[in-house]
């Protein structure tokens, strides 16, 4: 009886001791996240903390902040993911690393951080050629004349007319996302042309040849996506139409022209279903994030204190749930794009 006693207490001992040992632990995961003053912090990689803190003191509009702290969470997902492998002696040719500058480049940029006026859509050097005329939708010209011809022809009903809306917006965020790529690029060359170092102009090099395969495949991209826009535009939308949101039509078109077989296709078009409805989950909170917003701004007017504090926190509830759902999507979406492309993080997506 004394030893039953006696192990009883040890393992009550035991168990104890785990339990504190696992809060322990808890505790040292959450002052990873506290930056030297022990202020909590967004992200484990400083210069994205960096960014975060002046996207919120450049007061970015609630959707777009949302849309900034997924793409942030993506970047550092891949940044410590790399990190992992160079400890692990690999990505030795840097493409890797090149790719994750690139990323963080276009991210900088997207959302007006690099540091200089954004003159992209003005540039007669880029895709866009024209003056922008009282009228425009989307600030290019074949896509506006596109627009114009598609809400004259009668072929769409008001929800198509939507559904393809968001197609020629994701059409254009894809060119603006390729003129930034091209951005990058220039520089890049710019700074070739003055190395001194031969070995140094050999890794350039490397890295210069893979930001000019990215722009081809942009490219690509972008002529297979517009002609799809004409496409329907001219013969508007089949009765049997597998998919409605731009980014689940832009991957299951890349997989019909990829060599998947039949059955991956079919196992594919399911997973593609269930990326949509993610999809449309993600847009269901960003319409109530930016109504919740209005209506705070309303209420914080009206200077009634408890009811601005219910509103802020149902407000702060709702862009978390934004943001974590941001998250899931974007990174469903890396997943996804990454199996068709079978190129690793190649075609990664913002």
């Amino acid at each position: 009886l004394v030893i039953v006693l006696l192990l009883i207490l040890i393992l009550l001992a035991l168990f104890v001791v785990g339990a504190m040992g696992g809060k322990y632990s808890k505790e040292l995961n959450e002052q990873k996240a506290s930056d030297k003053n022990n202020n909590q912090v967004e992200f484990r990689i400083a210069k994205l903390n960096q960014v975060w803190e002046k996207a919120i003191r450049m007061q970015l509009a609630p959707v777009r902040l949302s849309e900034l702290h997924s793409d942030l969470k993506i970047q550092e997902k891949d940044e410590l993911q790399w990190k992992k492998l160079k400890a692990e002696g690999m990505d030795e040719d840097g493409e890797r690393e090149a790719k994750l500058r690139r990323n963080f480049n276009i991210i900088l940029a997207k959302y007006g951080m690099d540091g200089k006026k954004d003159t992209r859509t003005l540039d007669s050097n880029r895709l866009k050629d024209h003056d922008v005329k009282e009228g425009d939708t989307f600030d290019d010209p074949k896509l506006d004349k596109l627009w114009n011809k598609a809400k004259t022809s009668g072929k769409f009903s008001d929800e198509e007319l939507q559904t393809l809306q968001r197609e020629f917006q994701h059409h254009k965020d894809k060119i603006n996302e390729y003129n930034i790529v091209m951005d990058t690029v220039s520089r890049t060359e710019e700074i070739h042309k003055n190395v001194i170092s031969p070995l140094e102009g050999d890794m350039k090099e490397h890295v210069l040849h893979q930001k000019h395969s990215d722009l081809k495949q942009r490219m690509r991209n972008l002529n297979q996506g517009f002609e799809r826009l004409r496409k329907i535009t001219h013969e508007g939308y089949s009765a049997d139409s597998e998919f409605k949101e731009p980014r689940v039509i832009e991957l299951w078109e890349m997989a019909k022209r990829s060599n998947l077989s039949e059955d991956e296709l079919d196992s594919l078009k399911e997973e593609l279903g269930h990326f949509e409805t993610k999809v449309e989950k993600h847009q269901h909170y960003q319409e109530q994030l930016e109504l919740s917003h209005q209506k705070l701004k309303h209420v914080e007017a009206l200077g009634d204190k408890d009811h601005i504090m219910r509103n802020k926190e149902k407000y702060n509830t709702l862009a978390e749930k934004a943001r974590e759902m941001g998250y899931k999507m974007k990174k469903h979406l890396q997943d996804l794009t990454n199996k068709i492309s079978r190129n690793g993080l190649q075609h990664n997506e913002l």
